[in-house]
């Protein structure tokens, strides 16, 4: 993983192009909660983006990599658009959205195959003229009677000039594949931008926070609000006779209220126990290091209505 907001440029002795190389950006955009996070993961062919049933778990612009043959494929996963509030949180997702559909080679608009909501119109207003733009109609396997979508898939094509139509499962390792075959006809030709093993643009650190934030959403479910965050006080890598590498990381868990704190901890301390070793265990696996993980919980009141708090947390 190379250093968060390192500006991307060739890959090591890339200098002239090679052998017909094509390298570009593919933007995920959609409303929140319809499988973006998944897709890309399944896109990058590992997790380094969260997911989890809570609405907008994602909450950066998130960039992943892939090179297959000569192509190399920079997916860029956005949080899902807001229309529902105005905090400055949300302002500061929203801005993360508008800021990437206008400067890319591919759109990849996902919605829920069969559904389209004004959430969706809301993300679809967003995309720019010029720009490919391919439906990807996700959760194909939640679809009971197939026959129904093509009138649906009718109706898009009036909302949009697509140029392509895929309706797939983000679960299905084939689907992925055209995924892949389709988006790289858009895609430039020109030198790499990242090196062949690398998929992710963002630092160990940053995963670190974004593992936590996905455990502390998943385990305590509808009862934390969104605007829940983590903070990474420490991240140290230390010499160790013992393990090949180690790392020692101290987060801290940011809530609203004391009645979320006591949800965090959880009875004896177990909940918050169980958040750490989650993600000491998915972290020790994506770093390949040992990890000793120290997570505190701290009250912020209103901070996701404060604009430079948000800034203070890590967020554009």
């Amino acid at each position: 993983m190379s250093t968060e907001g390192e500006v991307p440029g060739n890959a090591p002795g890339d200098e002239a192009l090679q052998g017909g190389q094509r390298c570009g950006l593919v933007a995920i955009v959609g409303k929140p909660n319809v499988g973006k996070s998944t897709l890309l993961n399944a896109l990058v062919g590992q997790k380094i983006s969260i997911t989890s049933r809570k609405a907008q778990t994602t909450r950066h612009r998130i960039t992943g990599v892939r090179t297959e043959g000569s192509t190399q494929f920079v997916f860029v996963d956005t949080p899902g658009f807001q229309t529902r509030h105005s905090s400055a949180l949300n302002r500061s997702l929203n801005r993360a959205v508008t800021g990437v559909v206008g400067d890319v080679d591919v759109v990849l608009f996902v919605v829920e195959a069969g559904n389209f909501a004004l959430a969706d119109a809301k993300v679809l207003s967003l995309l720019k003229p010029g720009i490919p733009a391919i439906l990807v109609a996700n959760k194909l396997d939640l679809v009971h009677r197939r026959g129904e979508l093509a009138p649906w898939l009718r109706d898009m094509q009036q909302r949009h000039p697509f140029t392509e139509f895929m309706p797939v499962s983000a679960k299905n390792p084939k689907d992925i594949e055209r995924v892949l075959q389709v988006c790289a006809k858009y895609l430039p030709e020109q030198p790499w931008w990242y090196g062949e093993d690398e998929l992710t643009d963002k630092s160990e650190r940053f995963m670190a926070g974004e593992m936590i934030r996905e455990k502390l959403f998943r385990l305590t479910g509808e009862e934390l609000p969104y605007t829940s965050t983590v903070v990474i006080e420490k991240f140290e890598e230390e010499p160790s006779p013992k393990f090949k590498r180690m790392v020692r990381i101290a987060a801290t868990i940011v809530v609203e209220r004391e009645g979320h704190k006591a949800i965090v901890i959880g009875e004896g301390g177990e909940k918050l126990k169980r958040i750490g070793t989650e993600a000491r265990q998915e972290l020790e696996q994506l770093f390949d290091a040992k990890v000793f993980l120290q997570l505190f919980v701290k009250v912020r009141s209103g901070w996701a209505d404060d604009e430079a708090r948000v800034r203070s947390f890590g967020y554009e």
